[in-house]
This record gives C-alpha cells, sequence and structure tokens, in this order.
C-alpha cells in the first residue's frame, strides 16, 4: 500500500512526533512511504524520520494577508494537488488548516483520506472561510480521527459520524526526573497564548516567597517569548524564571523537572502531560478541554485544577511543592495510568484505521458493503 502523510512543517511539535512513529509503523508493514510537507528542504528535522520515507517538502509555508495570502493558499493547492493525483492508496494529514487544503486538493480524485484533529476545534481563530470550507470538507474525509471522546461529541453530527477516537502514543524517554538539587517546575510547550505561560508565571509569582529554594522554567519557542520575559521582569523574578527555549533533544526536559505542571487554556490532548507522567513526575494539569482529564484520575495520579483560576493553580501547586511524599506517590500511580497511552497499541489502532480507509475505498468502487467506520475498536 502507499500512504502519504501530510502537515505543514517537521519542527518540535506533538503532530510531527507522531507522523514519525506512524511512518515508522507503516514502513514495518512494509508499506511505501511519503511525507509531504509545505516547510522548506533547508528548515531543520526535530523528531528523526526513516530513510526509507519519501520526503517531499514544497517550501510553500503559509502567510501574508489578502490577495498575496490567495495566491499563496492557491498555489499550495495546486501542488499538493499535483503530487497527490493517482499516487497513493491513502492520504492523511494533520493539523485543521493542513486538513481543510488536504481535502480541496483531493476534490474528484480517488483517494480516501484520513483528516487528523490535533487542537481543540472549538478554540481555534480561524477566518470565516476557513470555518465555513470546514463544515463543507470534513463530513468528505474518510475519517476525521479525534483524540478524545470529549473532543469528538465537539463535533457537528454530520462530522461526528465519521470520527473515530485514536489517542497519542506516549513514549519512554531515557530520562530521569530531576533528583537533589535546586528543586525545579517546569512547564513545556509553544510560547503562545493558548498555552497559558502569562497565568503559570502569575501563579508562581505569588508561591515565590513561601518556597525560596524553588524555581520555575519553560521549555518552548513561541511568539509570547517577550512578553512573557517583560512580565517576568516586571514582577522582579528573572533569577527565579527562565526560559531556555526548546531542548536539544525530545523529552529531555525531563532531567529538569522535579514537579510539572501544564498551564494550558485549552488543548487537543496535552502529550507532555503524559510524557511527564510516564517518566513518573507528578503532575498538575488545569482541567482544559481536551486531554489532561483523559489522562489523570484526580489526586490518584496526578493533580486537576479549575481552568484558568490562577489561585487554584497556586494552591495546587504549593500543596505538591510542600510534600515530597506526596510527589512521590502520584509518581507511583502516574507511571501506571500512563501505561494505558503505550505506543504499540495506539500506532497499531491507526494502522487498522488505514487499512480500513483503503477497504472502505476499495469496496465503494466496487459497489460492496463495507464496515461501519465507528467499529468498537476503534472507538474504545
Amino acid at each position: 500500500m502507499k500512504v502519504a502523510f501530510i502537515l505543514s512543517g517537521l519542527s518540535a511539535g506533538g503532530a510531527e512526533r507522531v507522523i514519525s512513529k506512524l511512518a515508522e509503523a507503516a514502513l514495518g508493514r512494509g508499506w511505501d512511504v511519503t511525507i509531504i510537507t509545505f516547510d522548506s528542504p533547508d528548515d531543520p528535522i526535530f523528531h528523526a524520520i526513516d530513510p526509507r520515507v519519501a520526503l517531499v517538502r514544497l517550501a510553500l509555508p503559509s502567510g501574508g494577508k489578502g490577495p498575496a495570502a490567495a495566491i499563496r493558499v492557491a498555489r499550495r493547492l495546486w501542488m499538493l494537488r499535483r503530487h497527490l493525483r493517482g499516487r497513493f492508496d491513502v492520504v492523511i494529514s494533520f493539523l485543521t488548516k493542513i486538513n481543510v487544503l488536504t481535502l480541496l486538493a483531493t476534490l474528484g480524485l480517488d483517494v480516501p483520506v484520513l483528516v487528523s484533529e490535533r487542537n481543540n476545534p472549538d478554540r481555534q481563530p480561524a477566518h470565516p472561510l476557513w470555518r465555513c470550507a470546514l463544515r463543507y470538507l470534513y463530513p468528505r474525509a474518510s475519517s476525521i480521527v479525534m483524540l478524545t471522546h470529549r473532543g469528538r461529541e465537539r463535533l457537528r453530527k454530520a462530522e461526528r459520524d465519521r470520527a473515530i477516537v485514536i489517542p497519542n502514543p506516549i513514549s519512554a524517554f531515557p530520562y530521569l526526573p530531576r533528583q537533589g538539587g535546586t528543586p525545579q517546575l517546569v512547564a513545556v510547550g509553544r510560547l503562545d497564548k493558548q498555552k497559558g505561560f502569562d497565568m503559570l508565571i502569575a501563579a508562581f509569582a505569588t508561591l515565590s516567597d513561601r518556597f525560596p529554594e524553588w524555581n520555575l522554567r519553560i521549555f518552548g519557542e513561541g511568539p509570547e517569548r517577550s512578553a512573557l520575559e517583560g512580565q517576568v521582569q516586571e514582577l522582579g523574578l528573572a533569577h527565579r524564571i527562565s526560559l531556555p527555549g526548546c531542548t536539544a533533544r525530545h523529552g529531555e526536559w525531563i532531567e529538569e523537572t522535579t514537579l510539572f505542571v501544564l498551564s494550558s487554556r485549552y488543548e487537543g490532548f496535552g502529550n507532555v502531560v503524559g510524557e511527564a507522567m510516564r517518566a513518573g513526575l507528578a503532575v498538575v494539569a488545569y482541567d482544559c478541554d481536551f486531554g489532561p482529564s483523559d489522562m489523570i484520575e484526580p489526586d490518584v495520579s496526578g493533580v486537576l485544577v479549575q481552568p484558568e483560576d490562577v489561585a487554584a493553580l497556586s494552591d495546587a501547586l504549593a500543596g505538591l511543592m510542600a510534600s515530597p511524599d506526596r510527589r512521590r506517590r502520584l509518581s507511583a500511580a502516574a507511571i501506571e495510568r500512563a501505561k494505558q497511552f503505550g505506543e504499540s497499541a495506539i500506532l497499531e489502532t491507526w494502522m487498522r484505521a488505514i487499512e480500513m480507509a483503503r477497504d472502505e475505498s476499495f469496496d465503494s468502487r466496487r459497489g460492496a458493503a463495507s464496515p461501519s467506520i465507528g467499529t468498537p475498536a476503534l472507538r474504545s
């Protein structure tokens, strides 16, 4: 079988990591695998891609406004359609705008398309034209892959009928949590409004005098760096709060962590929560839509906090910063809980979803009955 994965680029993101894993699993089945991206061939690749994968980088990043943006979108559609026409048995796209482009580019082509919605669709800012395109195109997908059941339930019925739930696989890393030394509260993610690091900094500021031995480190890069650095300076906490950028290797931040925190306003899944749990870290997370409550059993394998409540986040952090014994108890339970999101089972579910899309497409061409896209095996 010939499959193509489509995404914007190959930077240090969760979707990029999952596609690298899916490509390996597909190669293991003997499939021909192509990854098509819109970034430049000179852009760095953060997650290793197997050399057997055919990598097509179109050098057509998004951007611009007005007519220039429209021309850029048209060029992306034309190039993508040219690369997809008649070459693949199944196409899989990741992230909302790439999903729209892929579904548009494949209109009239005899190829099934799986689209993977990686974030919270309710909270995604988008031009009205994009939202109209979503409403029209998503029901035309062979499957819509959602990360959580709560996310699936938010879809319109026409989309929900095509949706299946496959959570992200959680990797085990060869790193151990911080032992001894200065205790560190750690958060990881793109430095943007979604991740709520402004709220985390505000919460830590209320704790800095009570816990003078603790520091806060926020790993990642993004457009909010200047604003966050300004907030830290204004609070007079530059000696206690650092933003060191991305780690050289995925998961390396675990070695710097005593206690992990997720402060997001919304998520698609929140991979870093599962990664922290798998590593044996105690976790405090806002109970945002979607993801944290799928992984964390409240006060058993982690602590969930009312979303966007800075005072509640501060209280939850204080409770764990003050109690190594409680952190150890949560850590042990977190390791067991995270095993439910192990790579092998989830990658196998993805492979079956891709095979199902191919088989349904073949059956529809023959006029034969095909199994329901929402089989219990894929929705459990």
